[in-house]
This record gives C-alpha cells, structure tokens and sequence, in this order.
C-alpha cells in the first residue's frame, strides 16, 4: 500500500516559492529520516534534502542550500520542504523518501532509503 504521499507540487513563476509535503502512513514514523529527492526530465534522480528522525539534523544538496529548509512534524507524520527563488533548473519531480534512521546524520544516499512516494511535479516557468 501506498506508505508516502505528496503533494504541493505545481506550476510556479521563477524566483518564487513553494512548499512541498508529505504524509507518512506508516505507525513508525520516529525510526525513521526523511528525505526528498528530485528527478528532470532524462536525468538521474538526486538528493535534494534530509532531516533526521527528531528534525535535529538537516542536510541540503548544494543546489538548494541556502534557499530550502527542510522540516517535519512527528505527531502529523508529516515532513515538509520549503523551496524559494525557484529557478527552472528546479524543475522536476520531487519524491518524498523514509529510511531506518542509523545514525544522528540523515543520509544523501538514494539506496538508504527503502520507502517511496509517488513523487509531485514542479515546474518552474521562467
């Protein structure tokens, strides 16, 4: 069954922002970090963002650092991913991720990560 779902995708102009959510339905929320991961058009997929599994440690891709924050709600199971000055290399289709949290870092690693959405669209016009 269906354990991540997001949404907040959308078309939006460039320079703008957008939040993304997603909402776990599995029970165990709290042994696992998060992460959101992007895929354009004919590329590989890449990490975007994570954040372990009590929200105290954040790690960013250099492309978004600075402009993106990560963060999550344990008691709505729920994470979120706040995108700003959003520029057409942003575009792309953005999954939400959950693996077993092993350590205080959140990985980068695509392979961590054992649960999946089925990814939102973004879309920025320039």
């Amino acid at each position: 069954q269906v354990q991540l779902v997001e949404s907040g995708g959308g078309l939006v102009q460039a320079g703008g922002s957008l939040r993304l959510s997603c909402a776990a339905s599995f029970q165990t929320f709290t042994n696992y970090e998060m992460g959101w991961f992007r895929q354009a058009s004919g590329k590989e997929r890449d990490f975007v963002a994570s954040i372990s599994w009590n929200g105290g440690a954040t790690v960013y891709a250099d492309s978004v650092k600075g402009r993106s924050t990560i963060s999550r709600d344990n008691a709505k199971r729920t994470v979120s991913l706040q995108m700003n000055n959003l520029t057409s290399e942003d575009t792309a289709v953005y999954y939400c991720a959950a693996a077993v949290a092993r350590s205080w870092v959140p990985s980068r690693a695509e392979t961590e990560y054992d649960k999946w959405g089925q990814g939102t669209q973004v879309t920025v016009s320039s």
